[in-house]
């Protein structure tokens, strides 16, 4: 269908700096696309709206049940880039039977949401995208899981570089984080576990064979790999790279390590690592998955509008289709 009979699409927190990169990635996906832009600055919201065209700066309120948004208000689907802790910005998106998409959950954080929910389970379809960059990550490690009969374990680690610290709602979601729940989500010999003490980290090698001492964190990558999976064993940990510890040469980069175990289909049990690596800082990737998943809840990519119902990126979104767009600008995808 024609992308422009569409209502526009609400973005909150379009402004930010995930946010402005997410509105340029759907804009590129979807050229005519309508795009409000909900932002911090309107001033920023409105600069960025002249620049990607089609679009429109909206101021709003979080605190009032229609976003401060006029009664007769039209919205094809609400995105959510930052942690709208009163979930009026969902209540909208179920009242008005859009897509709703959210950007900054942990796996902690769910539990309103889902309730919520469960009253009106009919009204709009939900997607929990707290994920690992906008949940490429889980795609990609689908993806990469395919040669696999049956899959036992999966360990990611992701090595940020400490300049790569993103805007003000990535440092209110690390805030609320430490704050709220030190321990992290893993799962471990077939047992959800919130790791704490040694449990909590662990060892990984980057792919030039570097050594490092990750943290995991309560991404919901983990509950989403092993559901599709069934692995018994699934963690994410993050560690931090000095800019001196920089491979010669390279800027603010990030990369991500990924182990699989299990069964291939000769019947032997083989532990593959693949990295995967972006010479971008992390917001690039994590404003792809929003994008990707925005087109595919409203039906601009890979099948129909999404149904009423809570979703997840890996029960909507093709593996192999995600990890072309990531390729495509510019991550690079390796066996170690």
């Amino acid at each position: 269908m024609s992308t422009n009979t569409l209502n526009p699409v609400l973005i909150i927190g379009g402004s930010g700096v995930v946010g402005r990169r997410a509105v340029k990635a759907l804009r590129r996906l979807q050229p005519t696309l309508p795009i409000w832009i909900g932002g911090r600055d309107r001033d920023k919201a409105a600069a960025l709206a002249s620049e990607v065209g089609l679009a429109e700066a909206v101021r709003i309120d979080l605190e009032r049940d229609d976003l401060g948004l006029p009664p007769d208000a039209a919205v094809s689907g609400v995105v959510v880039l930052l942690k709208d802790d009163t979930l009026r910005s969902m209540k909208y998106a179920q009242a008005k039977g859009v897509p709703y998409i959210a950007f900054s959950d942990f796996a902690f954080d769910i539990g309103p949401a889902v309730a919520l929910h469960a009253h009106r389970p009919a009204a709009a379809p939900i997607l929990f995208l707290g994920h690992f960059l906008g949940g490429t990550m889980t795609l990609a490690t689908l993806h990469l899981a395919r040669e696999f009969k049956k899959v036992h374990a999966i360990e990611m680690g992701g090595l940020f570089d400490e300049e790569d610290v993103g805007g003000p709602a990535a440092s209110g979601d690390m805030e609320r984080l430490t704050r709220g729940v030190p321990s992290p989500l893993i799962r471990q010999d077939g047992k959800f576990v919130w790791a704490s003490d040694e449990a909590a980290s662990r060892v990984f090698h980057s792919a030039d064979g570097t050594a490092w001492t990750g943290r995991a964190y309560p991404l919901l990558d983990v509950v989403s790999l092993a559901a599709t999976t069934g692995a018994a064993t699934v963690r994410l940990d993050f560690a931090i790279r000095a800019a001196a510890q920089r491979p010669q040469g390279q800027g603010a980069g990030f990369e991500t390590i990924i182990d699989i175990t299990g069964e291939l289909p000769d019947g032997t049990t083989a532990r593959v690592r693949h990295a995967l690596v972006d010479p971008d800082v992390h917001s690039g990737l994590s404003a792809l998955g929003a994008a990707l998943a925005t087109e595919r809840m409203l039906g601009l990519a890979g099948g129909p509008p999404a149904a009423p119902g809570l979703h997840h990126p890996e029960g909507l979104l093709d593996p192999a289709y995600v990890v072309q767009r990531m390729q495509e600008s510019g991550t690079r995808i390796w066996r170690v």
